[in-house]
């Protein structure tokens, strides 16, 4: 999966997926039931990068693989919604793109 460009797309999004788990399920807790605030500070800022990240290699494929209008917009537009890179990964999966 990491052989191609777009394997090493899918796997960008399910970790940046990941980094949302963590920030929601591990530093949110620790803020706000165990008073660690800076958990919250270093998660988010991970997820923060790992977010933008994604959405620059979304323009990358989009020009790298000449992905269409529709292609590169539903991915950012999925970017923004929790756990949306990972429905869109299923999307990707059956499409002609990945191989």
């Amino acid at each position: 999966m990491t052989n191609t460009t777009m394997g090493r797309f899918r796997i960008m999004g399910l970790i940046e997926g990941g980094s949302l788990l963590v920030l929601l399920f591990l530093a949110m807790p620790l803020k706000y039931w165990f008073d660690i605030p800076q958990a919250v500070s270093v998660v988010g800022a991970l997820h923060g990068f790992l977010f933008i990240t994604y959405v620059l290699f979304i323009a990358y494929i989009t020009l790298k693989i000449r992905w269409s209008l529709m292609w590169a917009a539903g991915a950012v537009v999925v970017a923004f919604i929790p756990f949306g890179n990972i429905v869109f990964d299923n999307y990707l999966k059956k499409s002609s793109f990945v191989n």
